[in-house]
């Protein structure tokens, strides 16, 4: 599907869409609790419905209301059938380590563009704590029906994500995980939302301050009603777009958020955003923008946005510490470049530095790469320079499957074209 945009002055109250990350951090811990969780608000997108197939073909009970989605949990059974993932990294990951707690061998399959995406430092962690796992191709095999445990290292600038299946499902294994990172941890924030939502289950996790070590003891999962809040992601495209185009009013925000990407409020308002905070929503303003220099290694999913808020500000805008955005659902990195590049606005780009220089760019016919984050962020600038068009504009489904009706509830002109 193609989405065309034209300038746009747009104007509105909106909610944001509830978290992803603690859509599907809730699902899983409600899997591993015996008995029924309720989860209030829980997301709808392509990445939750993966979390949520795979979780019900193990024994799963998923019943999804207008409200949330009651789960009941903590009675694995042997699949049937493989366990198709989609280009859900979290559910992959996730479930690679909590199959080892299900009987029979399982088979994780992933979307193509999944399948380019890293998940070997986590198997190899696996394979540390007694699990039997491996690659076959692109499908992760889990041939255990138990999680031994023990002490393990891996990388942590890799994935926070590969730390966040270990304590998920570390509580459950026979000696408990100790874990000890061998390199730095980059988008610390995950494995704080990781370790919050654990606790909110009942399970207890041992973290040193600068959190390159990890603990769980052996302990039982507890069912609970959790609630899921606004995800702060989705949010800043929608704060750019009233930064571009207009006045937005954003709701449904939890302003002591542990999320990585509430950094998105004082990354803007340093480029010279104007917004109105309250404690549950912001309002952001049309403003005039100047360049920034930001460190990305903890809200890395924010570069998207801000390099699109670059390519119009004064000046050249550095991003530092970007190189695992090269490891998502595109190359973030070389996709920006290329799609501004067409926009005839300048790039530089290193192993681990993007700068933008800001200018005057132009309507385009932009590749969103299959990838949600480049499609939205691309959307928004579209609103504010128009003649834009985005390629494959239904990735937005991923985390956002409403985004473009959004953007024309809050009165950008877009158009759909199925073909």
């Amino acid at each position: 599907m193609k989405v065309s945009i034209s300038k746009s002055q747009t104007h509105g109250i909106l909610d944001a869409p509830s978290s992803k990350s603690y859509t599907i951090r809730a699902m899983m811990c409600a899997a591993l609790s015996p008995g029924q969780s309720y989860i209030r608000r829980a997301l709808v997108s392509d990445d939750t419905l993966a979390a949520a197939d795979v979780l019900q073909a193990i024994g799963v009970s998923i019943f999804k209301s207008e409200y949330g989605w009651h789960i009941g949990g903590g009675n694995f059974k042997r699949p049937n059938s493989e366990l198709f993932c989609r280009n859900s990294a979290a559910t992959l990951r996730f479930m690679a380590a909590i199959a080892a707690l299900a009987p029979g061998t399982k088979l994780l399959v992933p979307g193509e563009g999944l399948s380019k995406r890293p998940v070997s430092p986590l198997l190899e962690a696996m394979t540390q704590l007694g699990v039997k796992c491996h690659l076959d191709g692109p499908i992760v095999v889990v041939e255990s029906d138990s999680f031994p445990g023990g002490d393990v290292a891996l990388p942590g600038d890799i994935s926070s994500q590969f730390i966040s299946a270990l304590l998920i499902a570390g509580p459950l294994s026979q000696k408990g995980v100790n874990i000890k990172l061998t390199t730095p941890l980059t988008s610390k924030p995950y494995i704080s939302m990781t370790i919050e939502c654990i606790r909110k289950f009942g399970v207890r996790v041992n973290a040193a301050l600068d959190m390159n070590e990890f603990s769980v003891v052996k302990q039982e999962y507890r069912p609970t009603d959790y609630t899921i809040e606004g995800d702060w992601s989705q949010a800043s495209y929608l704060m750019a777009l009233g930064i571009l185009s207009g006045e937005t009013i954003i709701t449904n925000l939890n302003a002591e958020s542990l999320q990585g990407d509430r950094a998105a409020l004082g990354l803007m308002q340093r480029m010279g955003a104007h917004f109105s905070v309250r404690r549950s929503s912001v309002m952001a303003q049309q403003s005039f923008l100047h360049s920034i220099t930001a460190d990305m290694s903890n809200c890395i999913d924010l570069l998207p946005t801000l390099a699109v808020l670059a390519a119009v500000a004064e000046g050249a805008s550095h991003f530092n510490n970007i190189k695992t955005a090269r490891l998502k659902e595109s190359n973030r990195v070389a996709a920006l470049c290329q799609e501004l590049h067409k926009m005839g606005i300048r790039t530089i780009e290193d192993e681990n530095t993007l700068t933008v220089i800001g200018g005057y760019p132009h309507g385009a016919e932009i590749d969103s790469h299959s990838d949600h984050r480049l499609a939205m962020a691309f959307g928004v600038l579209g609103t504010a320079i128009g003649d834009t068009i985005i390629c494959d504009a239904e990735c937005v489904d991923k985390t956002y499957p409403q985004f473009w009706q959004a953007l024309t509830t809050l009165g950008a002109k877009v158009e759909h074209d199925d073909k």
